[in-house]
């Protein structure tokens, strides 16, 4: 079947095929030990399937098949792990339709978004392919003496906490590197999107991937995730979610001293100077902030304006907002739906706060439905003007297709905005002027900057943020550095 044709039989009967409605452990579905969980396509705001809420038991079989399977994966050679990992990403691609129409009815996004989403785990799982063999220590010049180097061991059993935001690519960008490392795995997926991991695990073994070494379980955080969080037997937390969830997951996890990798929040700038092109900001600004409806940690959230550009770029840019149509993503809208109602509540009382301070609001600034049906939770995408740096809008993560706009005059104040805020994950500066370009970006304080391009960049760099927006780094070649632990040997040459 095309994905045309898998869409088409999801439209019409409200049901996806063979979906799993336990657990993933040990290479095989697990039936569901405790209660059921319904889970809904926020394109209809209906449920279509259920899934299982794990139990400690569930959790526990878990991190048991992921230690067990640990001994063995650290003991395959780097080239098979290599084969291995290459086989999945073909794998992947041979699926891609189908796990791209259930990341849409799971996480509401549109079907292109999907697609890449699923393009991309493929292609992370290629580059740690390639990397799994190239993992190699360094020799250490202590002179005639002694011979010394170093050797990057697998740190053991590795936890991952998915977010529902992007169920797909955040399970691949984790999974890849801890297994091309050595190590072994235990996810748990949001609520509210639980089935690309189920799948992406079958797939896994379906390539070649020993049984055990990954493993998911379904369920509520408050339950097997803070279970997960806290078990000795996990030596490698990734983290992906808010700023309030991670600083409770490094609370569990501190007793143990289990590693973290936390990814959180953000309120990434969009810096346009006045030398910029209006047309390429105002399109920057554009997919920065309504690609997967607003729904990115590092989603172009703030927009910063350079005030002699202020009303040209705001034109276009409105004029191109309040022409998006929503809609259910299979139905091929220009942007998806929202992907809980209890979200979609927190992003409308973020603008309804705002409106009620006096906010300029340019476009947009209300829930919606789906363009054809009126079914669904979405936001009309919105643009706030001329916010002071201490509004709310401006201070606050609204994860949501919420643009709020600061003006500037001089290049001391846009860096001063810019830093202005409890976040930095990533930031883009527009501007014609290459030293004024490098000299905003060395001034940012966040892990990533683009010029002239928001989305600039790719899986080969590393990502992740500064400040709140969390610590660690994932995705390129430090990508890898949590799932090893460096091992220093020195050996006397003396006779």
């Amino acid at each position: 079947m095309t994905v045309q044709d898998i869409a088409q039989d999801y439209l019409t009967t409200g049901k996806l095929d063979a979906l799993p409605d336990g657990h993933f452990i040990a290479g095989k579905r697990t039936p569901a030990s405790n209660k059921k969980m319904e889970s809904f396509d926020p394109g209809r705001a209906e449920a279509f399937a259920e899934f299982s809420l794990g139990s400690d038991t569930d959790m526990d079989n878990a991190i048991d098949a992921a230690e067990k399977a640990a001994l063995h994966w650290r003991q395959v050679s780097p080239a098979e792990r290599c084969r291995i990992l290459n086989n999945v990403a073909r794998v992947f691609r041979d699926n891609a339709d189908r796990l791209a129409v259930i990341e849409v009815v799971d996480s509401g996004k549109t079907l292109a978004e999907a697609q890449g989403d699923v393009q991309s785990s493929a292609r992370l799982f290629e580059y740690y392919a390639g990397a799994a063999d190239k993992l190699d220590g360094r020799s250490v010049n202590l002179g005639p003496a002694y011979t010394a180097f170093t050797v990057r061991e697998p740190v053991g059993v590795t936890g991952h906490i998915i977010p529902w935001n992007y169920p797909t690519s955040t399970f691949a960008r984790g999974v890849a590197p801890a297994l091309a490392a050595g190590c072994s795995v235990v996810a748990k997926p949001a609520e509210t999107t639980p089935f690309t991991a189920l799948v992406m695990a079958e797939l896994l073994c379906e390539a070649g991937v020993p049984d055990g070494l990954v493993n998911v379980v379904t369920g509520l955080g408050s339950d097997v995730g803070a279970q997960m969080v806290r078990d000795p037997r996990i030596k490698q937390l990734t983290f992906t979610g808010s700023v309030t969830t991670g600083i409770n997951v490094a609370q569990m996890a501190a007793p143990n001293v289990t590693r973290l990798t936390l990814e959180l929040g953000g309120k990434s700038p969009l810096i346009a100077f006045a030398d910029a092109d209006p047309e390429k900001v105002a399109d920057g600004a554009y997919w920065a902030i309504f690609s997967n409806s607003g729904q990115i940690c590092s989603a172009g959230s703030r927009l910063i304006l350079h005030k002699s550009i202020r009303d040209e770029v705001l034109s276009i840019l409105a004029e191109r907002a309040a022409k998006i149509r929503t809609g259910h993503g299979l139905t091929a809208p220009d942007m998806g739906a929202i992907n809980s109602e209890l979200h979609l509540s927190r992003i409308k009382a973020h603008v309804d706060a705002a409106k009620a301070r006096g906010a300029n609001i340019l476009t947009g600034g209300d829930t919606t439905g789906d363009a054809e049906t009126g079914k669904g939770w979405f936001f009309q995408p919105t643009v706030i003007a001329d916010l002071a740096p201490n509004d709310p809008a401006i201070q606050e993560e609204i994860f949501g297709p919420v643009l709020s706009v600061q003006l500037f005059e001089s290049e001391e104040e846009a860096v001063t905005l810019a830093n202005g805020t409890d976040f930095g994950l990533i930031a883009s500066v527009y501007t014609n002027d290459v030293g004024r370009a490098m000299r905003v970006a060395g001034a940012m304080d966040c892990g990533q900057v683009s010029v002239n391009d928001y989305w600039a960049g790719g899986l080969e760099l590393p990502f992740g943020g500064n400040k709140k927006s969390g610590y660690g780094r994932e995705k390129g070649w430090e990508g890898l550095d949590a799932y090893t632990k460096v091992k220093s040997i020195t050996i006397s040459n003396a006779s």
